[in-house]
């Protein structure tokens, strides 16, 4: 990646044809791991007055979705405004030189285009103040924290509003706007949540069995949430503290859903229908947009309310300007996670979900990261048992179809595939069309087989957890090549 030329890009900002004072700031507030659970969006568990005065404030999406339903891959794309597809991010942390202090050696190095340049590098060739509160990154290609941000820090997260909250900007001009990321743990925060939600409360989804490690599961999320509605309300005193409330475009959203299993990872809704709120100048109070937002689409919206070019090359869209068209259809992608290979793609239209799985060799239940958990080992026992119900088996059976297709507006749990139905095969029809028109357009990198370079770095790092059938001949030629 090419080094700014940090002079230059002050001259550049001295000329802007705008005064800095007239550019709003720019903030995300970055959600990790979180599902939507919030009381402005119907419902009534919990109440989160912080997020919901955001959304009194500014405009609420109920049709937002993530490029992926795991962060490194969507944070590739969002950072970029192009799919993880198409600038060969897919794979769950990849294309890395070390991992967890553990160097790589070689590596399957991903040297971005020009054109796929990252948001904080466009912001500071701008004149903007950058900066990460909270160290969330994640990023699938070769990238420098001194590159990104004039501030970062890497640990603690968000911290109380008296110590730190506000630091990050600290440090900039005075009339210097800034584009800044906030990252809250979401559903990591752990024992930072206080229990607060009894289990016995909750609601438990058809397609989970209703057992107390569910329900322990679901209950922390929401208390989680609570916690993180607090945080927000930490953010939003700072900002109104230092002057920059007024001024400040926000847009607050997660990066996927919850860590249960048909969530997190995985493209049905649990795993990328994600909230989305944007407040700030210009922005419509108090409005509900339905229409369909991809993650990638932020970044194009962020560059233009700050009054820089959207390249033409970049596949995210402003939607948030006057003659903004809706999307006909987007597309989410799942590729290998930590060591578990696998291959799906979705296409979302208005009304109906198109899910593509290329890998039926295997259940959607593979061997994965999750499986010390408690309520993973639960999962496994009831399945072993027979316990699971005709709608669970949809996820936690032995096999997976290779189509599924679903009525969100009449099935919003993904339960009836219809993609044998006769009823639905013209839309079928349609939807696969879209699917492969945009592979082809895009030039999805998933349809090659990671490479042996990757998949070497893979073994690295996981060992004897990588039992999928595409290492294995890998693992014989290293071990060939070591004799």
């Amino acid at each position: 990646m090419r080094t700014i030329l940090f002079t230059l890009v002050l001259f550049a900002s001295c000329v802007s044809s705008a005064s800095a004072a007239d550019r709003p700031n720019v903030l995300w507030i970055y959600l990790e791991d979180v599902s939507g659970w919030f009381s402005c969006y119907g419902d009534t568990l919990i109440d989160t007055p912080n997020i919901d005065a955001l959304a009194e404030r500014g405009t609420k999406f109920t049709r937002f979705y993530t490029p992926a339903g795991v962060c490194s891959a969507t944070r590739s794309s969002i950072i970029t405004g192009m799919m993880q597809t198409s600038i060969g991010a897919h794979n769950h942390r990849s294309c890395r030189e070390s991992f967890r202090g553990k160097s790589m050696g070689e590596y399957d190095r991903n040297v971005l285009p020009e054109s796929a340049t990252p948001l904080p590098i466009r912001f500071r060739q701008a004149g903007y103040w950058t900066f990460n509160e909270g160290g969330k990154d994640d990023y699938n290609f070769e990238w420098s924290k001194e590159e990104f941000y004039d501030f970062e820090r890497s640990r603690g997260g968000w911290g109380p509003a008296t110590l730190v909250a506000g630091k990050c900007w600290a440090g900039k001009g005075k009339d210097q706007p800034f584009f800044g990321q906030v990252q809250l743990g979401g559903g990591k925060l752990g024992g930072r949540a206080p229990s607060v939600i009894d289990p016995a409360d909750v609601p438990v989804p058809p397609y989970y069995p209703d057992v107390k490690e569910v329900r322990d599961e679901i209950a922390h999320h929401y208390d989680c949430l609570l916690k993180t509605d607090d945080q927000v309300g930490e953010v939003i005193d700072a900002l109104k503290r230092d002057g920059y409330y007024d001024n400040t475009l926000i847009f607050l959203f997660s990066d996927h859903g919850m860590k249960l299993h048909r969530h997190k990872q995985f493209l049905f809704e649990g795993g990328i229908h994600m909230p989305l709120i944007v407040a700030g100048p210009r922005i419509a109070k108090g409005k509900v947009r339905d229409d369909l937002i991809s993650g990638i689409d932020i970044s194009a919206a962020s560059l233009a309310a700050a009054g820089i070019e959207v390249p033409e090359t970049m596949e995210g869209r402003d939607f948030l300007a006057k003659d903004y068209e809706p999307r006909e259809y987007l597309v989410a992608a799942r590729d290998r996670c930590d060591y578990t290979i696998e291959k799906i793609r979705a296409v979302v239209t208005p009304r109906f979900k198109y899910l593509r799985n290329y890998l039926t060799d295997r259940p959607y239940m593979q061997p994965s990261y999750k499986d010390p958990w408690e309520v993973s080992q639960k999962f496994r026992q009831m399945m072993a048992d027979g316990e699971m119900n005709e709608t669970q088996l949809i996820f936690f059976g032995d096999t997976k179809p290779a189509e599924e297709f679903y009525d969100l507006e009449n099935d919003p749990h993904e339960i009836n595939n219809l993609a044998d139905d006769p009823e639905f095969q013209r839309e079928l029809t349609r939807h696969r069309k879209l699917l492969q028109e945009w592979i082809v357009e895009t030039g999805d990198r998933g349809q090659q087989p990671e490479s042996e370079v990757g998949i070497r770095c893979v073994l690295k790092r996981w060992g004897d957890k990588c039992v999928n059938p595409e290492y294995d001949a890998v693992r014989k030629s290293t071990a060939a090549t070591s004799k």
